[in-house]
């Protein structure tokens, strides 16, 4: 596993991957998160060997709650 201190390159390497139950079952635009680590990794559901963004524990909560608050425009 190569990292940064921000990214892991190659997301299969960690463990505790599941997707939101608020997704839908097409596949589309979906990400993944896993549980049991010191940070928060996140992924593209559809590329489970691809890379992984690291958040720390305040930072997932934030961008959360900027999510659910509609700050975040798509």
């Amino acid at each position: 596993m190569v990292s940064s201190e921000h990214t892991v390159s190659d997301s299969s390497t960690l463990t505790g991957w599941y997707k939101s139950s608020y997704s839908g079952g097409s596949q589309g635009d979906c990400l993944e998160v896993a549980r049991g680590h010191a940070t928060v990794p996140v992924r593209d559901s559809k590329d489970n060997s691809g890379p992984a963004v690291l958040f720390s524990a305040r930072g997932w909560a934030t961008f959360i709650g900027a999510v659910k608050n509609g700050h975040l425009n798509g």
